[in-house]
């Protein structure tokens, strides 16, 4: 409530007075210029070396991918005009459609599709189960690449054109050899748009410009899928990490786009006739409080089970989207609502009053030595700012020694990398949150993965889960896939994967002038244009 009166307090002086410094630009340049205001600064630019939305976001623009799904979650080509596979599903064999380019103007290449899978299958869950089962990946000639498996993997298509991250993006040849747990230094792109170096302001300024040598495909787009065609001629990302300054730059048409605006400023942006408001997902979001299994205290499975029993999804949601409760749900399991895949199994941890006697209990059966809880907490986040203040608090009240590291957004992506002891510059704890699309089913849903060394950041190693998942992938028919889904759901929460926070929705905003922008994962630039 303190952070909401803040809030209400600060707009109307914002709005008034704290107009943003910049080029002037004439009325034909301002309509062919988008002005968007992300979720948080694009700190780093490679989509392959980790997992941030933001940075995904940014590099849907500029590189393109072999497929991509629409919005019913259907995989279609995209840079591939098409494939076959084999009677045994052990042999496919692709054909990239003519005419792609690099924003450097050279040809994409076979070449280049082996040198970016090979990149990315280490980093991907689905990407690890290929490689695992990978004979030979080979370009035939400029035009066709050919995949030989072992072992028939029925899910590969949607596994190249999924928008979970890592998404698989084409890069150059001499880009996707950089080793895939290094960060990329170049930023040559396959995609509708590239991006403007020489303009690029961490922690201000992002600068994308349509690239006129990109060739749509035909069909209408539909996420990741059809025709990318870009409308404008200059995408700008300005970073507000204050949300009543993000308020005040949309209602005063400084900028057009807020992707996150959060919900104590909904009302203030619906008085203003100049602007639209709307749910940017109705397939919401999954908040995750995420604990590192390798070191203490979170390495006790005892220990981890505590924060379930005490932890009150009500507050998490309650910090983030305030008193609508329409716009959150309680959520005794990792997947989502309203979706065939949505299981409570083993959720009854979750349900219920909280039972801070049982947690004490199990945090000293879990042999919990006061050692300090590192919680990194990005501050210009604000759905992890929200959701790490709840945290701090709990994990006081449970008698945890809490050091609380207020940080921003790209540092935590850097941190998560870590596998250091908290005290050597790890960490025991973050927040962050998946998009529901990730979360209907297994195929491409890293976060509930725990396959050791090569899941998500904090490393969950639980056979059990990696055995629903493997159940999931073999079932023959939506009967299988559910007891699968179940088992994964009640392995998860026993052994504490991670600690869903609640399911919530999320607005975005824009200025009426703005047309073409639709509901999904992730802000899609295509189609969209000013009037």
């Amino acid at each position: 409530m303190k952070r909401r009166s803040l809030f209400q307090a600060g707009i109307a002086a914002t709005a008034a007075g704290a107009g943003l410094a910049g080029p002037a630009l004439s009325q034909g340049a301002a309509a062919r210029t988008l002005r968007f205001v992300p979720q948080a600064n694009l700190a780093n630019f490679d989509p392959i070396w980790g997992t941030q939305y933001v940075v995904r976001n940014a590099s849907a623009a500029v590189w393109d991918t072999l497929y991509g799904v629409n919005d019913k979650l259907e995989p279609h080509p995209q840079m591939c005009e098409g494939h076959n596979v084999s009677q045994d599903g052990l042999t496919w064999n692709f054909r990239l459609r003519p005419g792609l380019k690099f924003h450097d103007g050279e040809p994409v290449l076979a070449k280049d599709v082996v040198a970016s899978i090979t990149r990315w299958m280490p980093r991907d869950p689905m990407g690890q189960m290929i490689r695992a089962i990978q004979q030979e990946l080979v370009a035939v000639d400029d035009r066709n690449f050919r995949w030989v498996l072992t072992a028939p993997y029925p899910k590969l298509i949607y596994a190249l054109g999924k928008t979970n991250t890592p998404i698989l993006f084409i890069m150059p040849e001499r880009i996707a050899r950089t080793d895939p747990f290094t960060q990329i230094t170049e930023y040559i792109g396959s995609g509708p748009m590239r991006f403007v170096r020489n303009e690029w302001v961490p922690g201000a300024k992002a600068v994308f410009q349509k690239f006129d040598q990109y060739v749509p495909r035909d069909e209408p787009a539909s996420w990741l899928a059809g025709g990318k065609r870009v409308m404008v001629d200059r995408l700008e990302w300005t970073v507000m990490p204050d949300p009543a300054t993000a308020s005040a730059a949309l209602q005063n048409g400084e900028v057009d786009w807020w992707e996150n605006p959060i919900t104590d400023l909904i009302p203030v942006l619906r008085r203003n006739r100049n602007i639209m408001v709307d749910i940017a997902d109705p397939l919401g979001n999954i908040g995750s409080f995420r604990m590192n299994h390798l070191h203490p205290p979170f390495n006790s499975k005892k220990v981890r089970q505590a924060v379930l029993a005490a932890m009150s999804q009500e507050d998490y949601m309650r910090a983030l989207v305030g008193d609508d409760a329409d716009l959150w749900k309680p959520l005794p399991g990792f997947f989502t609502p309203g979706t065939s895949g949505y299981s409570e199994a083993g959720g009854d941890i979750l349900k219920g009053p909280r039972n801070m006697d049982l947690a004490k209990r199990l945090l000293q059966e879990g042999g919990y030595r006061n050692e300090p809880v590192v919680c990194v907490v990005a501050q210009d986040q604000p759905i992890t700012k929200a959701m790490g203040d709840v945290t701090a608090d709990l994990l006081k009240r449970m008698g945890m020694n809490v050091d609380f590291v207020a940080t921003d957004w790209g540092t935590t992506g850097q941190r998560r990398a870590m596998k250091n002891p908290p005290n050597q510059g790890g960490w025991s704890m973050f927040h962050s949150w998946h998009a529901g699309a990730d979360c209907v089913n297994p195929a491409a849903y890293n976060a509930v993965r725990a396959n050791g060394q090569g899941a998500w950041f904090g490393w969950p190693d639980v056979p059990a889960v990696e055995q629903g998942v493997t159940e999931w992938f073999a079932a023959p028919d939506a009967t299988a896939e559910k007891a699968a889904i179940d088992k994964i759901n009640r392995e998860a929460i026993d052994n504490v994967v991670y600690a869903p926070t609640g399911f919530f929705l999320g607005y975005q905003a824009w200025r009426r002038n703005v047309s073409g922008i639709v509901k999904g994962p992730l802000p899609f630039f295509w189609g969209v244009s000013k009037s």
